[in-house]
């Protein structure tokens, strides 16, 4: 699905990719998440995903104009998880809304293991 914003030029079309660009960009830039993984994560098994493949973890379903986002992350392990993932919410909920300038309805994050960082 895209999203698609009407003004007085003509209609802009969202897709829902770069929508998940914008997220897995502003997520990363939060302090405790090491990296994104993999959607269909089984039995405690995940793939951390590398920079270039951060989409991956990320879905955006679009209703009516509306955005829901659902980050699967890895966090660093220390970090108070609530903490780290209230950043995450706010910071992409932020980018989002700013870059793109429609209303993000839903965030949430998936917390799917975490990492020692060396």
């Amino acid at each position: 699905m895209s999203i698609k914003v009407l003004n007085e030029s003509g209609i802009i079309t969202i897709d829902d990719q770069l929508i998940a660009t914008i997220a897995g960009i502003a997520a990363m830039e939060c302090y405790g998440i090491v990296g994104m993984a993999s959607k269909n994560a089984t039995e405690g098994f995940f793939e951390l995903l590398k920079k270039d493949q951060l989409t991956k973890g990320i879905k955006v379903t679009t209703i009516d104009d509306k955005i829901n986002i659902d980050l699967y992350a890895v966090l660093q392990y220390g970090v108070k998880i609530s903490v780290v993932a209230e950043n995450i919410i706010s910071n992409v909920k932020y980018s989002v809304e700013t870059f793109l300038g429609v209303d993000v309805e839903k965030v949430n994050i998936f917390v799917q293991g975490v990492r020692v960082q060396k």
